[in-house]
């Protein structure tokens, strides 16, 4: 459904490929290769001339960039944000390197491969070819425009954080909030043939859990009836038996309705009549796919493990990490409740590395809904557009606080054997979707 190349497109694509080159992997500070960062920072300011000549810089923790374009009045801003920092990958298991770039196929079936394609330089480096291109034939937004491109956004989220704070501490009043998230999928629904847009209204919060066991170590050869490891898997088991609780909140229930009114009948009939048919719709949901199933209840997922550091000595402390996302309309303390009645064992200690609920859920009416929905729509004609919870997290949720229209949503089609790349082997995306998410973004800038 993406259209074909435009004039520019090559050149543009080109640059692409050169900043997914440079490996801007996220890792703690201590970790992370400073040049590369460093190499990417340079070649922005090479690439997009007219951005950096016209528009204002500020860095938020030295590595995130915060471009502020002036517009003509002083009405709300807009943010448009992504993070080019990128996850870890090595050669191994990969079609083709994660930081080689390379494009196979032809025509309409060309595949741009490597990390960050879709996670997120595809996005950011989208939003600089259009506001590049909209500089250049002399567009002026009628409001300011931010551009936020954040350089830790797998990790900690700390430069849009910042940025937020600088914002909210000047008194800048945020009207759309633009971030990646959901996508144009196909085959959203059993039945359901058009193409939907998702869009992201909130996101699901992101807590990390630790679970300790401490206890006298020794030689393995003389073990104790239940070790501090036994314990720690003992309580992994009992997690994995007491999933939370599934449920459907407002966001999803519209989603439902809204993307059901395209099935044939009769999931037509009971997708578009929610309130109804809810008893069987949630125990469907939870069961029919992982994606249907993250949508109606807290998930939890062990991430982590560590034990002895020797193989023939007891630990004296076990842990494992469970990352939980938590659903709208639950808290922290919700989750960390249901966790301490699933081990049900007091020598587990459980604690919090990270607490994030929630983000408020924005609007999914009004003028800054109906522009991005137009602009989609006009992007990929004949998409359904509807609201939806994201289940990952974005650096978005630092601007929930601040607007009631904080959106996520990547311009691209992507299907199910792409999103699946998403922190995994062999990311990538088709070429001309990438095409079509400039011009995407272009249409937006025009209307800001």
């Amino acid at each position: 459904m993406s259209g074909a190349a435009q004039p520019g497109d090559e050149a543009a694509l080109e640059r692409l490929r050169t900043l997914l080159r440079i490996p801007t992997v996220s890792l703690p500070p201590a970790e992370r290769d400073e040049a590369a960062f460093d190499a990417f920072a340079d070649a922005l300011s090479e690439l997009y001339p007219l951005v950096h000549e016209r528009l204002e810089l500020e860095r938020m923790r030295d590595r995130t960039f915060l471009f502020r374009w002036p517009g003509r009045t002083r009405g709300r801003a807009a943010v448009l944000m992504g993070h080019y920092d990128v996850v870890v990958a090595t050669d191994e298991g990969w079609e083709h390197p994660p930081f080689a770039a390379e494009v196979t196929g032809d025509g309409a079936d060309r595949v741009l491969w490597g990390r960050g394609t879709l996670d997120d330089k595809g996005s950011v480096v989208a939003v600089l070819e259009a506001v590049e291109r909209s500089l250049a034939s002399g567009v002026t937004p009628e409001n300011d425009v931010y551009l936020l491109f954040g350089h830790d956004e797998e990790t900690a989220g700390t430069g849009a954080e910042a940025a937020s704070r600088l914002l909210h501490e000047r008194g800048v009043e945020l009207g759309l909030v633009l971030d990646e998230g959901g996508a144009v999928i196909e085959r959203a629904f059993p039945t359901v043939a058009v193409p939907v847009a998702v869009v992201g209204v909130s996101e699901k919060g992101t807590t990390n859990f630790t679970f300790t066991v401490e206890q006298p170590g020794g030689h393995a050869s003389t073990p104790p009836a239940d070790t501090a490891t036994n314990r720690l898997a003992r309580a992994i088991t009992r997690l994995q038996k007491h999933p939370f609780p599934a449920s459907l909140n407002p966001v999803t229930a519209r989603m439902i309705a809204t993307i059901g009114a395209h099935a044939a009948n009769p999931l037509r009939t009971v997708f578009t009549r929610v309130g109804l048919f809810r008893p069987l719709i949630v125990p469907v949901f939870a069961r029919l796919s992982d994606e249907t199933a993250a949508m109606v209840r807290t998930t939890m997922a062990v991430t982590q493990l560590s034990g002895s550091p020797a193989a023939n000595a007891l630990a004296e402390r076990a842990q494992a990490v469970v990352n939980v996302r938590i659903a709208v309309g639950s808290t922290v303390d919700e989750a960390r409740r249901h966790l301490e009645r699933a081990i049900a064992d007091p020598l587990v200690r459980v604690d919090t590395t990270m607490e994030n609920g929630p983000a408020r859920v924005s609007r999914m009416g009004g003028p800054d809904w109906e522009l991005l929905a137009e602009t989609i729509v006009a992007s990929y004609p004949g998409t359904v557009v509807t609201p939806y919870v994201q289940t990952g997290a974005t650096d978005s949720r630092w601007f929930s606080p601040l607007s009631r229209s904080v959106y996520r949503f990547s311009p691209f089609e992507m299907s199910s054997e792409e999103r699946a790349t998403l922190h995994a082997k062999n990311e990538r995306m088709h070429v001309d979707t990438w095409f079509t998410g400039i011009r995407f973004f272009e249409r937006l800038v025009k209307r800001l």
